[in-house]
């Protein structure tokens, strides 16, 4: 690989990194590894990106409730219940999303709502947000063929 732009600071969980297998729902930090895009997502049209893009209503949340059967997925609150207190997807912050596929298997209490994000300019709950021109940039560049990773975490807990 190579870099095509960057480095840029970024805000990550409060609590900092967690290290592998250590992220746990609501403990502020970020998980460390290297993982997939699933989809992109906005409140903002679309501008321009090449993976799946879906808009944000102002009735659609991301279920992080463990107990709940939809767990770590994005709910349309319209048709189905999500769970106890629900992540709004139509906020500020929301502009612009790529959806990292951390815990895909929707592990029960592993963590949930892991995305790259437009900065709200403070440490997040557990996501990675940079300013919203850099996060449209990557995300009009990065394409579904080429199997893009991000990798989090620090150089002791994280191998490229």
């Amino acid at each position: 690989w190579h870099q095509v732009f960057g480095p840029a600071s970024a805000w990550i969980g409060y609590a900092s990194f967690a290290p592998p297998g250590a992220k746990r729902e609501g403990d502020g930090r970020t998980p460390s590894g290297s993982y997939h895009f699933s989809y992109f997502f906005g409140t903002a049209p679309n501008p321009g990106v090449h993976f799946p893009w879906r808009h944000a209503h102002t009735y659609d949340y991301w279920d992080d409730d463990p107990a709940s059967p939809r767990y770590n997925t994005w709910v349309n609150t319209r048709r189905h219940s999500a769970g106890r207190s629900p992540e709004p997807l139509h906020v500020r912050p929301y502009r612009d999303v790529a959806v990292i596929d951390y815990n895909a298997a929707r592990t029960p209490d592993r963590g949930s709502a892991i995305f790259l994000h437009v900065t709200h300019h403070s440490a997040t709950n557990g996501c990675v947000s940079l300013p919203r021109h850099q996060v449209v940039r990557l995300l009009r560049w990065l394409r579904p063929s080429d199997h893009p990773r991000i990798i989090m975490g620090t150089a002791a807990t994280v191998t490229r």
